[in-house]
């Protein structure tokens, strides 16, 4: 019961992180950083506190192809206590691994690091950038430093001509990291078994951070879309998609799949006959990866909803993010929601467990059968439709305890489709085509 109650908590924790021959794809294993242990209630407080402060920042943040690719892999960070999901890098030469989240909400991706006798070394891995025939950093009076790195929070400060280029990143949870800019090689495994280098990528040297949401990770894997993004370096080299398909987030660390750049293979674990493909809008919420809503249902019946709720260009529109557990709706679309969910609920004691600020939540020791739920369906233009599992939306927030798993974002407010809601679904982001394809899978 414990454990269950600390894995709702630790699951709302979040973030506010070649020389390849053709015919080949990259693809990382992925992980979930997510954790909910039987005293930890109150960490779901914690863990809606920095969803939600999240969620103000992506608000705010508003204002050659290959024929295959590179995989990373990737888990869910359950065991480690985080709510989101990790991917193994190899950074440097020699290459060294790094845990880190995986972020498509964020631009940066750096590691924990040491350099000219700064940094923290205890109870992590560090990489030691000097020790790296690879590593080159940036300049404080670089046209790069000064101009085109001031979205990752590059500093003005330089002393001196040879003084590197410096960040002091900061999340809306209050984590930050600080440290200098640099480029290096990462090496990668390519989905024929064959391993390439990536040169030239921007990454950042953190000698020091503070806050919950690098919890059991060694850094942060940017994947949003930027030109500074890991995103940006790793399409332009295989062919302008990547993939992802997270696992249950309740999953131990020995269930993976995998981050996969260049084309995705829809393997006998994704049901094919149920693709769908909808547009991505790249541009209307910048640089975060948007797609066009135009309604919800429950069951067969279409939500009364307003339209401006999906319209980006009136405050609403709605993202996908790997970095945010739960699933942010404006506030008439949450209240449709979560009345309708309700009426299905009415047969269960409704309660508030302790420390734990999440609206709805219900008694089930007696037995609930998940199936007598109605279908929740997101409408996509174009006529797709994303019909993510009820496990996904009632979730288990401790023994005997589900709570449906949304949040309020206010009104108008920007929707985001949380890693939870994504889980058990293969998605496809291809930025050439500026698509969307997903379809359900067991991610094994």
């Amino acid at each position: 019961m414990k454990r269950t109650r600390a894995a709702l908590l630790c699951l709302l924790t979040t973030l506010l992180l070649i020389s390849a021959a053709d015919s080949t794809v990259m693809r990382l294993e992925m992980t979930h950083r997510d954790t909910l242990f039987p005293t930890s209630v109150r960490r779901i407080g914690d863990i809606i506190g920095s969803d939600q402060k999240r969620h103000s920042l992506i608000s705010h943040k508003r204002t050659t192809a290959t024929n295959g690719g590179a995989r990373l892999s990737l888990r869910s960070g359950f065991d480690y206590g985080a709510a989101q999901y990790f991917a193994e890098i190899r950074v440097g030469t020699p290459a060294k691994r790094f845990r880190v989240v995986v972020d498509t909400g964020s631009e940066l991706t750096w590691v924990n690091c040491r350099f000219r006798g700064k940094g923290k070394t205890e109870n992590r891995r560090v990489f030691r950038a000097e020790e790296s025939s690879s590593f080159s950093r940036i300049g404080c009076l670089t046209q790069t430093c000064k101009v085109d790195l001031m979205n990752l929070f590059s500093l003005s400060s330089c002393p001196t001509p040879s003084t590197p280029c410096s960040y002091d990143y900061r999340y809306v949870d209050g984590s930050a990291a600080q440290g200098v800019f640099g480029k290096e090689t990462f090496t990668v495994r390519l989905t024929n078994g064959r391993v390439a280098r990536l040169p030239g990528v921007l990454v950042g040297c953190t000698n020091s951070f503070s806050g919950d949401s690098f919890r059991g990770a060694d850094g942060v894997l940017g994947l949003a879309l930027s030109d500074y993004s890991f995103t940006s370096k790793a399409t332009n080299v295989f062919g302008g998609k990547f993939s992802y398909c997270l696992v249950d987030h309740l999953s131990n660390k020995n269930v993976s799949n995998y981050l996969i750049f260049g084309s995705s293979s829809f393997s006998s674990a994704t049901k094919l006959n149920a693709t769908r493909t909808t547009p991505l809008d790249l541009n209307v919420i910048p640089p975060f990866y948007a797609v066009n809503i135009i309604g919800l249902s429950l069951g067969e019946t279409m939500l009364d909803i307003p339209m401006q709720v999906w319209d980006a260009t009136q405050g609403g529109g709605t993202i996908l993010d790997s970095g945010t557990s739960l699933t942010f709706l404006a506030d008439a679309a949450y209240k449709a929601v979560v009345s309708g969910l309700q009426r299905h609920l009415v047969g269960l004691k409704r309660v508030r467990p302790e420390g734990l600020p999440i609206e709805y939540c219900f008694d089930t020791t007696s037995g609930f059968n998940q199936s007598k739920l109605p279908q929740l369906t997101f409408h996509f233009k174009g006529g797709a439709r994303f019909e993510p599992h009820r496990r996904s939306y009632l979730i288990d927030a401790a023994s005997g305890v589900k709570c449906l798993g949304f949040v309020s974002a206010g009104e108008p407010g920007t929707n985001v489709i949380g890693n939870i809601m994504q889980q058990n679904y293969l998605w496809e982001f291809d930025i050439v085509a500026s698509a969307l394809t997903f379809a359900p899978s067991t991610c094994l």
